[in-house]
């Protein structure tokens, strides 16, 4: 697929983050056009979260600039993107443990008053989510890790975002679990929600993926259509174990 022809929805250009006095992303360029689903990977430590958090405004900008949809977005709080169309699954999942499963739901469509589009949205997460429905009136606490990423999920596609963000998703789940989050994460793609993915998991990143952007070090290394990237013999012997 390509899309040279549509807007770019998404564009980092220079950043710059330190914490702790230590400067964890250094100059880092990067954008996601309207419908693709781009990837960022590398090692731990290389900076990808840093990112994420600094395009979120979880962690202030020591330089550099975010646009979304040709606005500037830095500084703004999740509360403010998601108004945008920007919706964000945080690594750790990040869901409400006591609250149900369907009010958990409905804290993603807070921003929104359409309640029988919402009533709908939820019916289409349900389907998406058979497990979740399953457990609907039981508090997110008692979910299983794949089960909270699975809601975190939802809940995000309540907000009926743009542009979804998604840190780590498969991060410590079981190999069942995460082929079941990529059949996901791929459905939202074809839907038309704009993805950037976080991922350690190259290889599946990478598959699923339009384009992708390597990090080492808090620098964007290697960059290009995701297929090149995984037939890239640097990128399959660093990320790959090949």
């Amino acid at each position: 697929m390509t899309h040279h022809h549509a807007n770019v929805l998404l564009k980092v250009d220079d950043l710059h983050v330190g914490y702790g006095g230590i400067q964890a992303v250094k100059g880092v360029s990067l954008e996601v056009r309207e419908g693709e689903l781009v990837s960022l990977i590398g090692s731990n430590g290389a900076g990808k979260t840093t990112t994420m958090n600094a395009i979120t405004g979880l962690l202030a900008l020591g330089a550099g600039q975010i646009e979304l949809a040709g606005r500037n977005i830095a500084g703004q709080g999740p509360w403010d993107l998601v108004q945008q169309g920007l919706a964000m699954v945080p690594e750790g999942r990040g869901v409400f443990t006591r609250m149900t499963i369907v009010e958990n739901l409905q804290m993603g469509a807070y921003i929104r008053d359409d309640t029988q589009a919402i009533a709908q949205d939820m019916e289409r997460v349900f389907t998406t989510f058979p497990r979740l429905q399953e457990r609907r009136d039981q508090l997110a606490g008692t979910l299983s890790g794949g089960e909270q990423q699975m809601l975190a999920m939802g809940r995000a596609l309540m907000s009926r975002p743009k542009m979804l963000l998604l840190d780590e998703p498969s991060m410590g789940l079981s190999p069942l679990m995460v082929d079941k989050i990529f059949e996901v994460i791929r459905d939202v793609s074809a839907q038309g929600v704009t993805i950037l993915l976080v991922e350690q998991n190259a290889s599946r990143a990478l598959q699923i993926a339009d384009r992708a952007y390597v990090m080492e070090s808090g620098l964007i290394t290697l960059s290009g259509p995701a297929d090149d990237l995984l037939h890239d013999p640097k990128v399959r012997a660093a990320y790959l174990g090949e």
